[in-house]
């Protein structure tokens, strides 16, 4: 099990978060080091009508006190301070999850207020220099008006190892079916692909269980929005999440984004040819799953295009979506220092109908796997107006696939070359697509067995459809030539192409989408000889 740290890439995000604008709790705030305060009455009702309260005042965003000390804890110092364990809430209380809070710093100056609930009664957990070892010559010695935490993790009660940490903005991330941290979540993503603002958890409240499960309550806000989320965690086999929530909007927003996932993905083996190192191919995800409300199953493999990319999949009264990790095999990473191939998926399967919108998925270009380039989203068909508000609830799980059982088989591998006939000479401007599928439903099926590749695309054009069963394995292979040189010199609009397999006129696959760049196609077939 991976112990979680914040990482440069964890530094990079908070970052980002935190570019626009810091928040700060509206209650008083007390000097460092201040005694427990007294108990108050606590429950979800009672701050979700706090977080409606608030989106009925106007957004001043209030200054940090300690702004100037909090800029000179940098990563590097930052990893100098380590909290006393003897502090740790709920530590050796039997199966109960103990939980440590993070430091402030460069880039955790947002100071986010705690609490412990019991019976129905809320404490506050004061933040406090003495609750953590500080080196001497550390700047944080010289913090006296901070008043927050940076966030916090919890532990597993035996071996003391992480499986949850929230850190910036409203990001969570899990240790997953494998105990290996990778992608993230969030609480609400706001204008993603554009001028992006980040909401923030500035409270939280704890209950854990006696069994290692904890409820946490959390407090957004942002010049944008309110919210009131309860998160109940608990593991079997990976960790599974209810998530509740209220949102109430200060403004409009464009580009309301629900349950957002947010991953990496730098290359993979469509897209070999986009990076120099070494490692055969380098995600946390591979691709974005999706079950429609009609029930049909699209398989979206994750790109790093040449610019930012925003596609919406319409998806009424979505039955679930999720960024997945579907290639295992450690072979294909070669990476034995974070283990790609242990990233958990992450599902969400909303409960209740979420009535009209789409799937969205923004993908960043990246050049490097520090980056998280890749964010997908439930986002609602109403436009979203000043004044509305939103009570919505989903489960999250944290597991190696997903929860809901396949129907029909399942694509695993898209790989790209030069398109024609091996021996001849290969056509311009012309890529072999083959696409991996598994052999569920097609048992006993061969070549000649009437196995259509069903192609369509909004340019281009495709020829050499083909599907087989790969010899002394389990799986298929469907090919096909796309010939792209109807595209214009200088055109790298995306060429959006969907692919299934079908017998005797029924889909034996889920929907493959894809999306290819002339410009990067270009790349590629200048690679062949």
């Amino acid at each position: 099990m991976d112990s979680f740290r914040p990482d440069r890439r964890d530094i990079l995000q908070a970052a980002l978060a935190a570019g626009g604008f810091f928040l700060l709790p509206r209650a008083a705030r007390a000097q460092t080091g201040t005694a427990v305060s007294e108990p108050t009455p606590f429950s979800f009702d009672i701050l979700k009508e706090t977080a409606r309260m608030l989106a009925q005042q106007p957004w001043t965003p209030p200054k940090v006190p300690d702004d100037k000390v909090l800029e000179e804890i940098d990563y590097d110092r930052h990893n100098q301070i380590t909290f006393r364990k003897e502090h740790t809430l709920w530590m050796d209380q039997g199966n109960t999850s103990p939980v440590q809070p993070f430091f402030p710093g460069r880039y955790f100056k947002t100071p986010v207020r705690i609490h412990t609930v019991e019976n129905g009664m809320a404490t506050e957990w004061p933040f406090s220099l003495d609750l953590f070892d500080i080196p001497e010559g550390n700047p944080a010695r010289n913090l006296t008006h901070t008043t927050g935490f940076a966030g916090f993790h919890v532990m597993d009660a035996k071996t003391g190892l992480d499986w949850m940490a929230l850190l910036g903005a409203s990001y969570w991330r899990t240790s997953g079916y494998s105990g290996q941290f990778g992608m993230s979540v969030r609480g609400l993503a706001i204008n993603s692909g554009g001028a992006e603002e980040f909401p923030l958890f500035t409270k939280f409240w704890l209950e854990p269980s006696e069994d290692g499960a904890i409820t946490i309550w959390a407090l957004m806000e942002s010049q944008s929005v309110t919210g009131a989320y309860q998160i109940v965690s608990h593991r079997d086999h990976g960790v599974i999440q209810d998530v509740t929530a209220s949102l109430y909007l200060r403004a409009d927003v464009e580009r309301l984004g629900i349950a957002p996932l947010t991953s990496m993905f730098w290359y993979g083996k469509h897209n070999r040819f986009a990076a120099g190192d070494w490692r055969p191919e380098i995600h946390d995800s591979d691709g974005l799953a999706i079950i429609t409300g009609t029930g049909e199953r699209i398989w979206r493999p994750l790109n790093d295009p040449p610019r930012t990319m925003v596609n919406s999949f319409l998806t009424p009264n979505v039955k679930g979506f999720g960024l997945m990790q579907r290639e295992r095999d450690f072979q294909q990473y070669q990476d034995d220092g974070v283990f790609y191939e242990k990233r958990a998926s992450v599902w969400v399967e909303p409960k209740g109908d979420w009535g009209d919108g789409s799937v969205t998925l923004v993908e960043l270009s990246t050049n490097d796997e520090i980056h998280d380039n890749i964010v997908a989203f439930w986002q609602p068909g109403p436009a979203a107006k000043a004044g509305n508000t939103y009570d919505l609830s989903y489960r999250l799980t944290w597991m190696e696939d997903s929860p809901v059982a396949p129907i029909s088989a399942r694509f695993t591998a898209v790989r790209l070359g030069s398109g024609g006939i091996p021996g001849q000479p290969r056509p311009p401007k012309t890529v072999r697509v083959v696409c991996d599928f598994e052999g569920t439903g097609l048992e006993g099926l061969g070549r000649a067995d009437g196995v259509t590749v069903n192609v369509s695309t909004s340019r281009g054009t495709v020829s050499n459809e083909v599907a087989y069963p790969v010899v002394s394995t389990d799986y298929w292979r469907a090919m096909f030539d796309l010939d792209f040189s109807e595209v214009p010199a200088g055109d790298d609009a995306p060429i959006d192409i969907r692919v299934f397999v079908s017998h005797e006129d029924k889909a034996k696959t889920e929907t493959l989408l894809l999306q290819l760049f002339p410009s990067q196609m270009d790349r590629l077939l200048a690679m062949s000889p």
